[in-house]
């Protein structure tokens, strides 16, 4: 979710309510221990006791492939105040795979177990680690010994998005192999993986026996699906956000933005947002033919009907 869950994106989402915890977009190491400021850009929930405004804990996701220097950082990010860290060993990018981080450490396990123990013996006891796992780089064969890899290492829990690298984002998610990692590792699993809807989500929990379910994309296009699914658990009335909703938080999320980084990337940002809404409601497709054209905040905020 690089470049899509950003600080501003997690308070907005948080705020609508029904998430029990977010992870940051991944912060990549590779040979040094970075300075608090970079820690800091990324996750400034840090300076706010590690919790959004809405007061949901920001776990920091730290990607890299050298144990030492994983440790060294996730040290510094516990002494920061981040209130858990994970490691990321999913992300399917071309440009991380080539620097043999993500999902291609997914063909060793052996260096997984390195990098797992190093962090959780880098980390205070109170802390916890967590990691996050596709089922494979190029297939599943090595998807239960990579879970056993974390596990044994020391790791306090596991998500698992239920597809390798070389499928993506290709329907469907495989959610029986995640029943087969949590039958075989002692550790908590967290399923992950085409969850849009309610619907989604149960069927979800039912093949893969998790209890918890992470969602990425599908928060995305639906602001409101957590607290859909919170509501539903609790006294079964949902009243949906409608697109006066939804419209309000872009509006929001692009002022936001608009402050914190360069011009020339804000109508990027705003269409990127637009482009998963476009998913669950017609009004952002319609909204995103209008815009995608421009690149000036200004004229985003006139097609906006920015108050």
């Amino acid at each position: 979710m690089e470049g899509v869950v950003d600080y501003t994106m997690r308070d907005l989402l948080t705020q609508v309510g029904g998430i029990d915890h977010c992870v940051t977009e991944f912060l990549r190491v590779s040979d040094r221990v970075m300075p608090a400021k970079v820690f800091r850009r990324l996750c400034p929930e840090l300076l706010n006791g590690g919790k959004t405004a809405a007061g949901v804990p920001v776990i920091l996701q730290l990607l890299g492939n050298d144990p030492a220097v994983l440790a060294g950082n996730a040290r510094k990010g516990a002494k920061l105040g981040a209130p858990g860290i994970d490691l990321n060993f999913g992300c399917p990018a071309k440009t991380v795979n080539k620097s043999k981080g993500g999902a291609v450490l997914l063909d060793t396990p052996e260096l997984i177990h390195e990098i797992v123990k190093a962090v959780r013996q880098a980390v205070p006891s109170e802390v916890p680690v967590s990691a996050k796992m596709r089922l494979g780089n190029k297939d599943k064969a090595l998807a239960l010994e990579n879970a056993d890899a974390i596990a044994t290492a020391g790791a306090d829990s596991l998500a698992v998005h239920a597809r390798t690298k070389l499928e993506g984002y290709r329907p469907p998610a495989h959610w029986e192999w995640i029943a087969r990692i949590r039958e075989s590792v002692s550790i908590p699993v967290v399923a992950n993986g085409e969850v849009w809807s309610w619907d989604d989500y149960l069927r979800c929990r039912n093949v893969s026996g998790c209890r918890d379910v992470m969602i990425g994309r599908g928060l995305i296009a639906k602001p409101d699906l957590a607290l859909q699914i919170k509501q539903r658990q609790t006294d079964g009335a949902v009243s949906p956000y409608v697109w006066e909703h939804v419209n309000q938080l872009v509006q929001n999320y692009l002022y936001r933005i608009e402050q914190d980084i360069a011009p020339k990337y804000v109508h990027g940002r705003l269409k990127q947002w637009l482009h998963h809404l476009k998913r669950e409601y017609q009004e952002a497709e319609q909204l995103f033919e209008q815009v995608k054209t421009l690149r000036k905040p200004d004229e985003l905020k006139a097609i906006l009907g920015y108050q």
